[in-house]
């Protein structure tokens, strides 16, 4: 009898231990919400597994929709998953070292190809836009945000007359110039939202010194920019690059592996966008306030994220298809001070405007690179 307790003891610890182990928390992350009548609410997040690793293909069917902690039927929330360019718009800026130590050394060709072999893999929904530095304080544009099939079109003619009118390496500041580029991207965008990547080539190390390290890690982390590079040979500083690729970083040891690091690194940043979802659906409340909670389960793991929304005017005939209508910053910027006026004491006295530049919808995760004249503005 004694026996059996104990057999039973341990087998009972080891379910405990397999049900611990085999479902855990995976990262869901809210990156902007839309309310809209007739009942419209959908929401932009993104999910990562325990490791961090994105999680993709996510059926719409898998989420659990929770209103007031009640489960929401989705036959009656109709809920779905919409493709995120009906609001959102892509960025991505690829960021080449054209040094005299990759012109002169007869890399050119190679990195050519490299650049064709990124623009034929990365997602098509990605706007992307190609400058190259050397140890000039500008950054040059080869092709800026634009038509990607004619720049394919031209890709042997986009870096065969490069000139380097400076050999040295302005790596740190060629950063700081390429995030500018995004962000005045971003800014003329007409999308509600706007993601920035950045994705840098390099073969060594800052030699113009131009700008310092810690003030090109300080723009991309003020500026939230997606960070991707590619590190080239033996010169290059494996440390500096991974913490400038904080969202990918691959070492080609030689020439030879350039395009294959190129494509591995579309790939990378094609996973890195299927992180994304953009859930809708219909909510059957009519008014007041609400607590939505959304659950998941996948690969094993479990997500929730938490959203309180205002029901107020809600009404049937909703299409949980309609794009949504995220604010864009400008409206909500304009919001808050009108919020602020209406607040103020009846003295007259106002409150001071709680204006924040970190308002203006950036939401770009982390996604950037590295790679290395002005030929024709052709665009990608």
């Amino acid at each position: 009898m004694l026996i059996r307790i104990k057999l039973d003891y341990r087998i009972a610890l080891l379910f405990l231990l397999l049900a611990a182990g085999g479902c855990r928390t995976m990262n869901v992350e809210l990156v902007d919400a839309s309310v809209q009548k007739p009942s419209n609410v959908a929401l932009y997040f993104s999910m990562d597994d325990p490791k961090g690793n994105p999680v993709a293909g996510v059926e719409a069917s898998q989420f659990k929709i929770y209103e007031d902690g009640q489960l929401i039927s989705e036959y009656e929330s109709k809920q779905t998953i919409l493709n995120p360019e009906v609001a959102i718009e892509s960025y991505t800026l690829l960021l080449l070292d054209m040094s005299g130590s990759v012109v002169d050394s007869g890399q050119v060709p190679q990195v050519q190809a490299a650049v064709a072999t990124f623009l034929e893999n990365i997602q098509t929904n990605q706007k992307v836009a190609i400058y190259a530095f050397d140890g000039r304080e500008d950054i040059q544009p080869i092709a800026k945000f634009g038509m990607r099939e004619a720049a394919l079109s031209r890709r042997n003619e986009l870096l065969s007359k490069y000139d380097p009118k400076d050999p040295s390496t302005n790596l740190n500041g060629a950063i700081i110039k390429a995030v500018d580029e995004l962000q005045s991207a971003k800014e003329k965008s007409k999308a509600p939202l706007s993601f920035g990547t950045l994705v840098v080539f390099t073969d060594g190390t800052d030699r113009a010194h131009r700008v310092t390290s810690e003030d090109a890690m300080k723009t991309l982390d003020e500026n939230e920019v997606n960070t991707f590079v590619i590190g080239l040979g033996g010169e290059v500083d494996t440390k500096q690059m991974s913490e400038y690729g904080k969202d990918g970083y691959i070492h080609a040891e030689n020439t030879a592996a350039i395009d294959d690091a190129f494509k591995k690194m579309a790939e990378k940043i094609n996973a890195h966008a299927l992180r994304y979802y953009l859930l809708s659906y219909c909510s059957p409340s009519r008014a007041g306030k609400h607590e939505l909670s959304i659950k998941v389960e996948a690969g094993g793991n479990h997500g929730k994220l938490e959203y309180e929304f205002d029901a107020e005017g809600f009404r049937p005939e909703c299409d949980p298809n309609d794009a949504p209508r995220f604010e864009p910053p400008d409206q909500a910027e304009a919001a808050q001070k009108q919020k602020n006026s209406a607040d103020a004491p009846a003295s007259g006295k106002k409150k001071k405007s709680s204006k924040n530049k970190d308002t203006q919808a950036e939401v770009t995760r982390r996604e950037s690179f590295v790679i290395g004249n002005e030929p024709p503005d052709v665009g990608y």
